[in-house]
């Protein structure tokens, strides 16, 4: 369990170094993408390079978000039941994300499939890289859902980062 809790800790800070640097390189190709425009002559492929980007942040920030506990997440009815219908509608909650996460992984699996021999219009990679992120956002939040039915039937409810109470309250 410690080994795992440390690979854990691992795969969280390497996740929060990749979305820092897809941050720094989306602003760097939209700045260069916006130069470029204004001198006259574009570089057309930071338009396509910048679309790869954000799906990349995105799927990264919905890990991130994930694994801290702090995406999107109305409690306010849930909050409000007794602590055993709480709970029900935890374990009704997390197999339904976890179902979710499985079929976005195996989804995107298919779209990879579908479009690894598709080149992007102005860059020479695959248009299959604009749908590998979501194979492992899928599995994460797969992994997650698992783990906090797991942590929920031990009676042990998850609680929220600090700061979801004040985004969601």
């Amino acid at each position: 369990m410690p080994m795992l809790r440390a690979l854990a800790g691992a795969f969280d800070k390497a996740s929060l170094f990749v979305c820092c640097a897809l941050v720094t390189a989306l602003l760097g190709c939209v700045s260069l993408g916006a130069l470029t425009r204004g001198l006259g002559e574009p570089l057309i492929w930071t338009d396509e390079l910048s679309r790869f980007l954000m799906v990349w942040l995105a799927v990264f920030g919905w890990i991130v978000a994930s694994r801290k506990r702090i995406h999107v997440r109305i409690r306010f009815f849930q909050d409000r039941l007794p602590k055993h219908a709480h709970k029900a509608t935890e374990i009704a909650i997390q197999p339904a994300m976890t179902l979710f996460g499985a079929l976005v992984a195996a989804y995107s699996v298919g779209l990879i499939g579908r479009n690894h021999d598709l080149d992007a219009t102005t860059l020479p990679i695959s248009m299959a890289w604009m749908y590998a992120p979501m194979v492992l956002g899928g599995a994460v939040t797969a992994l997650q859902g698992v783990s906090e039915v797991i942590g929920t039937l031990r009676r042990r409810l998850p609680q929220p980062a600090a700061d979801e109470r004040t985004i969601v309250e």
